[in-house]
């Protein structure tokens, strides 16, 4: 039996490097207080983004909704949270912690939703139109822009009846958003 435990500790690692992200998009894109919808007309967001600056901020807040799963063929495995960053060009990296549990299995996918926010007032001045240009690409296309990169550490994983902790066999996995907003897995 110790035999089998130490086999499988190293395959329940194996699996946190085979997680694939199988969907990635925007939902619910907020401008300030205002909420616009991902993908309808966004031709009205010059007229909040005005109304917005006169409160001295201008946060962009959306919710960033994500499919995990294994490849097929590989047993479930429990994650216990992970750790995301969003690099998303021409704004400061975003990132935080998922605290749920995801039971992830082979083919099925297990959607998430991250809430993602940035102040473009916060950063450099001089940066504000694009920050709204980014705003609107989000809030119009509901996708990030290419060259945007998820980052993905894992938290303690669980499967084949091992528990790994955190850092131990879990790298941090890299997702690139490509021009037609495709995933590709970076090394």
């Amino acid at each position: 039996m110790l035999l089998g435990g130490c086999l499988a500790l190293p395959q329940t690692g194996l699996f946190a490097f085979r997680l694939a992200v199988t969907s990635l998009g925007i939902e619910d894109v907020r401008i300030g207080p205002y909420s616009v919808q991902a993908g309808l007309d966004t031709s009205d967001i010059a007229s909040l983004v005005a109304s917005s600056l006169g409160m001295g901020s201008l946060p962009v807040q959306a919710t960033l909704a994500m499919g995990l799963s294994l490849p097929f063929g590989m047993p479930p495995v429990e994650m216990s949270g992970f750790r995301w960053t969003l690099d998303v060009p021409g704004t400061e990296p975003v990132s935080g912690d998922y605290r749920q549990d995801v039971t992830l299995t082979s083919g099925d996918d297990t959607k998430l939703r991250l809430p993602v926010a940035f102040d473009v007032l916060a950063s450099d001045s001089r940066r504000l139109a694009p920050m709204v240009e980014l705003a609107t690409q989000l809030a119009s296309q509901g996708e990030l822009p290419a060259g945007s990169e998820l980052a993905i550490t894992p938290g303690s994983l669980r499967g084949l009846g091992v528990t790994l902790p955190a850092g131990l066999w879990t790298p941090t996995l890299r997702f690139a958003v490509g021009q037609d907003g495709e995933l590709t897995p970076q090394r």
